[in-house]
């Protein structure tokens, strides 16, 4: 979430924990509330994750072109994410590990990027159901205890080959040392197309921008703290050439330059 501070002073938002024997591959569920006056919109923004999410949606005007109520599958938004708050609403979300959609379907998580679908689209069994199950339960407890029920009755086999991509992700997630495409290749002793085809499949999304967006939330983590001092120093550490090349691709992303990012936390 981008400028987290001024967007919980307009929403509230929760991570519960999805069910242990959904781990493999989901990563949390999460929840957003908000009540705003009248003519009074919040625009929030987001620095996405390569993740793929299920919604239920409610609340006032359209969102994603479709009237709400509704229940989506998004997949990964290879921009940043805005959606327009107003009046109330509610979220209920699903965030699936990167490749974990993929996986728990059996579908390419490529055809999804950069689109939102109608869970009756996405999965069709039951899709109807729980989306009015959702809608219908009184709390955030009854919710998860819904949503634990609908993905648990899913569970897909095994996949060593997923399981194989989540090593990788965890590791790139991780080390910020890890700073080029190639270095992934070398490390885990795969061919550069055979990474690519993996993260294709699974994750929607390539290794290259699956390894910027991550070291770009470490900038905007860092940015956010207010610990930097330095950007050009900044750069160099997470693997840009320059103080150049990273000014462009975060603001290609975010809107505005990290140091525009950071004097607004100010």
């Amino acid at each position: 979430m981008l400028r987290p501070e001024e967007g919980q002073r307009h929403f509230a938002l929760t991570r519960p924990a999805a069910h242990p024997g959904l781990g493999t591959w989901i990563e949390r569920y999460w929840t957003v509330r908000w009540s705003l006056p009248p003519g009074a919109p919040y625009l929030s923004s987001v620095l996405t994750h390569p993740a793929v999410h299920l919604t239920v949606e409610s609340g006032d005007g359209p969102r994603h072109g479709l009237e709400m109520p509704e229940a989506l599958v998004t997949g990964v938004v290879t921009k940043r994410f805005d959606v327009l708050l107003r009046g109330e609403g509610r979220v209920f979300g699903v965030k699936f590990r990167p490749g974990g959609f993929g996986a728990f379907t059996g579908q390419d998580a490529a055809t999804y990027t950069d689109r939102a679908v109608r869970l009756t689209e996405a999965i069709p069994d039951g899709a109807a159901a729980i989306r009015a199950a959702i809608l219908g339960a009184d709390d955030d407890a009854e919710r998860i205890s819904l949503m634990d029920e609908f993905l648990l009755a899913r569970r897909p086999a095994p996949d060593p080959s997923y399981e194989r991509l989540l090593e990788i992700v965890a590791d790139l997630l991780a080390d910020r040392e890890l700073t080029s495409v190639q270095a992934v290749c070398d490390r885990y002793r795969v061919g550069p197309r055979t990474l690519q085809r993996m993260f294709r499949r699974y994750v929607g999304v390539g290794p290259k921008w699956v390894l910027q967006r991550f070291r770009l939330h470490d900038a905007q983590l860092m940015l956010d703290s207010g610990e930097v001092d330095d950007l050009a120093d900044l750069a160099a550490r997470l693997g840009w050439f320059d103080q150049a090349h990273f000014n462009r691709d975060f603001r290609d992303v975010v809107g505005v330059p990290p140091g525009a990012y950071a004097a607004r936390r100010s």
